[in-house]
């Protein structure tokens, strides 16, 4: 039995949630997201709250029911707080800047490197060495980090690149 699914997702104020046939959509002060769930679970708005029940005590219905949960619960976690990732560069004379909708990056290449910022996510050079992404969608704000990140991973010897604000990275010794 699901811990997770159990657990009705209770919608604070300022957001409401209206559902249609599989469809959940929630509107909030940063916009409104959708989720659509499986045949497996059945949903229902009441009393300021979305429940998911599983239809059945198949193994699949009993895994869809704690995932469409928990997916409800970052669709309302994504119209309230949002979402963010915070980038860290680390090198000399590795930086960041933003110009408009494009992040031009100083990465060591013999040319910059230009990121244009897709819709629905914000991107924000506060320092030239932090990086912030910000937005409403979990999966889309974690994918352009990523991105971002992989222009220039962190190398194991010295640290240079581009690594999240709480990513450890392994050192290894140099040559002796």
């Amino acid at each position: 039995m699901s811990r997770i699914g159990k657990k009705p997702v209770d919608l604070p104020s300022g957001v409401t949630a209206s559902v249609s046939g599989q469809t959940v959509e929630v509107k909030g002060p940063k916009g409104t997201r959708s989720f659509t769930a499986t045949d497996d679970v059945t949903l229902t708005v009441a009393d300021d709250a979305v429940k998911v029940e599983p239809r059945g005590k198949s193994k699949r219905a009993r895994q869809q029911w704690g995932m469409s949960r928990t997916q409800i619960q970052n669709l309302v976690t994504g119209v309230t707080d949002g979402f963010k990732k915070e980038l860290e560069i680390n090198g000399v004379g590795y930086r960041a800047q933003m110009q408009g909708n494009v992040l031009k990056l100083n990465l060591g290449y013999s040319h910059d490197v230009d990121f244009t910022v897709p819709e629905g996510v914000t991107v924000t050079a506060p320092k030239p060495t932090i990086i912030i992404v910000e937005g409403a969608d979990q999966q889309q704000v974690g994918q352009v980090a990523a991105n971002i990140r992989e222009w220039r991973k962190p190398e194991p010897y010295k640290g240079k690149g581009i690594k999240y604000v709480d990513e450890y990275i392994f050192r290894k010794e140099g040559k002796r």
